[in-house]
């Protein structure tokens, strides 16, 4: 039996103080960060971006890029099936290629890296289908999704709000 978590909502900031707006209160810090998602993405099939992006904010619990990333895969073409399968990838394969798979697989290790680093094996199995270059780019983009998905949560942002 799975069991289903709710995350509460944000604490509410102070009286007359509102969670800040990360690019605009942080302008160079947000500029670096879009610069190392970009320099992440370059290169990687654009469907598996987006899968690595979906799988992180779900273990994350960020309805805000969750549905960024959604709404952005579904614009690229990715079929509703894939989508609704990747929370349950594993069980759920024959939606996703082999490739997929390892990524899925490294962007959970990386993603929990505290309940037990990264395997060897799931290491191995990244290995196995990307070069070194697309390996680092890979985990390039894991760390740049994990902290999206942090500066979303923390400053509050809220899914269906993006206005880009």
């Amino acid at each position: 039996m799975t069991t289903h978590t709710t995350q509460t909502s944000a604490p509410a900031a102070p009286p007359g103080r509102a969670r800040p707006d990360f690019a605009r209160s942080a302008p160079k810090a947000f500029r670096a960060l879009v610069a190392f998602d970009a320099a992440a993405r370059e290169g990687l099939d654009p469907a598996l971006v987006e899968l690595i992006q979906i799988r992180a904010s779900h273990l994350n619990h960020c309805a805000y890029c969750l549905h960024m990333h959604t709404n952005d895969a579904r614009k690229a073409g990715e079929s509703e099936d894939r989508l609704h399968m990747v929370p349950v990838w594993r069980e759920a394969r024959h939606f996703f290629t082999g490739k997929e798979q390892a990524a899925l697989a490294l962007t959970e290790a990386v993603t929990l890296v505290a309940d037990g680093g990264v395997p060897d094996a799931v290491h191995a199995q990244a290995a196995a289908h990307f070069d070194e270059r697309e390996l680092a780019q890979v985990l390039a983009l894991i760390c740049t999704i994990n902290t999206w998905n942090r500066v979303a949560l923390s400053t509050g942002k809220r899914a269906g709000t993006d206005d880009r």
